[in-house]
C-alpha cells in the first residue's frame, strides 16, 4: 500500500512553524479519520494535529523538540489511497498564548524561577525550542538570564515572544531582576527633565493555610495563561476605568418585535450582541486613539476594526473570538459571525487565526447577570468595553411638555483604557458616544 504523507497545516496568518511537543500516535500503531497525530505549539496556540485519513503510522519525520515549518511533511501513513497526499485540517484549539480578558481576573503574581549560575542554558530552564535556544545563543542569554524569564507557552515554557519580549527591554533591566518585574518609565516634564526608571519589586506570593477539609484543584494550562496575562496587562497598563449608564430602550423594543421576523428572513438569532457591536465598531472608527496598540514609545494606530468578544467555554475559561473588520460588516454580517464563532468556541472548534488579530475586544458580563464590571485589557490592546446586564428602572424622561417619570430599559457601560495613551478625555468620549448611539436607536430601523 502506498504511503500518504501529513503536512503541518496552517496555523494562522502570521505563523510560519511549529514546535512539535509529543507524538500520540507510534509508528505501527493504528490511527483513526481525525484522530490526534500530535501535539503542536506556537506563539499563539497549543494544539493538536489530526490525522486526516485512517491507517497505519509508518514514519515519524520529526523527533519531539523540533520545530516544523508549515507545509512541511511531518509523518507517513499507509492507508488514505494510493498517489494521495492529504493536508491535514487546522488544528482544533485547546489554549492561546494571549488568552481572554476580563471578568474573572487572577490575584495571584507570576511565577518567577529562582536564578541559576551562569552559563549554557541548562535542564532546570525546562523545554527550548530549537529556535527559541538559536535566539539564546545569537543573543549570548546566560542562564541565570534565562531563569528570570516568565514562559507563556504549554506547561511554562519559554517562547520566541517571550525571549523576543526580554530583549527588548534588556538594556532597562538589571542582571539581577525578573521579566515580572516592571520598570518605571521615564517621565518628561514640562521642563524637559527626565526622572531615571527604578525597577518596581515584583510582589511575592502571599502564604496560604489549607485545612483538612479543603479541596485542592490544580490549574489547567489554559487558566494558567489567562492567569499570566491577566497578571502582565495589570502590570504593563495603568487601568483606568469610565462609567456611563445608557437607555437602551429603543433597541430592547425594536429587537423584541423584529426577532422573529429576522429568524425567518435569515435565519439566525438575534441577540443584543451584535447590535452592540456595530456601534462599537462605529466609535471606534470615530476614536481611532482607542483602536490602538502600544510599541515602547510608540503608539500604533490600527488601519482594521477587528473586535474580540470574550466568550466563556464550558469549562469556566475564558477565549476571545475575533470579529476581522467588523466595522465593514451590517447587523446581518455581524450576527451571523457573533452566532458562528459563538458556537464554535464552545465546542472547540475555532481555528487559530479566529482567535488572533484583535484591536479592541467586548465582554458581556450581563450575561451573568451583572450590572457593571471593570474588565482587564487583553493585551497588546489598549482599551477593552464590559457591557452590563439591561434592566428596567424608573427614569427620568425629558419631553417637550416637561420631565416625567417612566420606566425604561437601562445599561451600564464600563470601559477601562490604558492610561499611558488613552487620558480621561479620549476613553470617556468613547464610551459616551457608544452610548449616545444606543440611546439614538432608530426604532423604525428595517431589517
Amino acid at each position: 500500500m502506498t504511503a500518504t504523507v501529513v503536512q503541518m497545516p496552517k496555523l494562522g496568518e502570521s505563523v510560519m512553524e511549529a514546535t512539535l511537543t509529543k507524538w500520540l500516535v507510534q509508528v505501527g500503531q493504528t490511527v483513526a479519520l481525525d484522530q490526534p497525530l500530535v501535539e503542536i505549539a506556537t506563539d499563539k496556540v497549543d494544539s493538536e494535529v489530526p490525522s486526516p485519513f485512517a491507517g497505519v503510522l509508518t514514519r515519524q519525520l520529526y523527533a519531539e523538540g523540533d520545530v516544523v515549518k508549515i507545509g512541511e511533511v511531518f509523518a507517513e501513513l499507509n492507508g488514505g489511497g494510493a498517489g494521495t497526499t492529504p493536508v491535514a485540517s487546522a488544528p482544533k484549539i485547546e489554549v492561546e498564548s494571549v488568552k481572554s480578558s476580563d471578568e474573572m481576573p487572577s490575584t495571584e503574581p507570576p511565577f518567577i524561577p529562582s536564578a541559576a549560575p551562569t552559563g549554557a542554558p541548562s535542564a532546570s530552564t525546562g523545554f527550548l525550542s530549537p529556535l527559541v535556544k538559536t535566539i539564546i545563543q545569537k543573543e549570548g542569554i546566560s542562564d541565570h538570564e534565562l531563569s528570570t524569564i516568565l514562559g507563556t507557552g504549554l506547561d511554562g515554557r519559554i517562547t520566541k515572544e517571550d525571549i523576543l519580549g526580554y530583549l527588548k527591554n534588556r538594556g532597562n533591566i538589571s542582571s539581577g531582576s525578573a521579566q515580572g518585574i516592571v520598570s518605571t518609565p521615564k517621565i518628561q516634564e514640562a521642563s524637559q527633565v527626565t526622572t531615571a526608571s527604578k525597577p518596581i519589586p515584583a510582589a511575592s506570593k502571599p502564604a496560604v493555610s489549607i485545612g483538612g477539609g479543603d479541596e485542592i484543584i490544580e490549574m489547567d494550562r489554559m487558566r494558567k495563561l489567562i492567569a499570566a496575562h491577566m497578571v502582565m496587562s495589570k502590570q504593563v497598563s495603568p487601568h483606568v476605568t469610565s462609567f456611563v449608564e445608557a437607555d437602551a430602550t429603543e433597541m430592547v423594543k425594536w429587537r423584541d418585535r423584529v426577532k422573529d421576523e429576522f429568524f425567518k428572513k435569515h435565519g439566525e438569532k438575534l441577540t443584543y450582541t451584535p447590535i452592540i457591536l456595530e456601534m462599537v465598531a462605529q466609535a471606534l472608527r470615530e476614536f481611532p486613539g482607542v483602536n490602538a496598540s502600544v510599541d515602547g514609545d510608540r503608539i500604533v494606530l490600527r488601519k482594521n476594526v477587528n473586535i474580540g468578544m470574550a466568550a466563556a467555554l464550558p469549562s469556566g475559561n475564558l477565549i476571545v473570538p475575533v470579529i476581522k473588520n467588523a466595522d465593514q460588516m451590517n447587523l446581518i454580517g455581524l450576527t451571523r459571525s457573533v452566532n458562528d464563532l459563538s458556537l464554535r468556541a464552545r465546542t472547540n472548534k475555532l481555528s487559530p487565526d479566529e482567535i488572533s488579530d484583535g484591536t479592541y475586544t467586548v465582554s458581556n458580563v450581563g450575561t451573568f447577570g451583572n450590572v457593571m464590571g471593570t474588565p482587564i485589557i487583553n493585551q497588546p490592546q489598549v482599551a477593552i468595553l464590559a457591557v452590563g446586564a439591561i434592566r428596567k428602572k424608573p427614569a427620568v424622561i425629558e419631553t417637550s411638555d416637561g420631565d416625567f417619570i417612566g420606566i425604561r430599559h437601562m445599561m451600564f457601560l464600563s470601559h477601562s483604557y490604558d492610561h499611558r495613551v488613552v487620558d480621561g478625555a479620549l476613553g470617556g468620549s468613547f464610551v459616551k458616544r457608544v452610548a449616545d448611539l444606543l440611546e439614538g436607536f432608530d426604532p423604525q430601523r428595517p431589517i
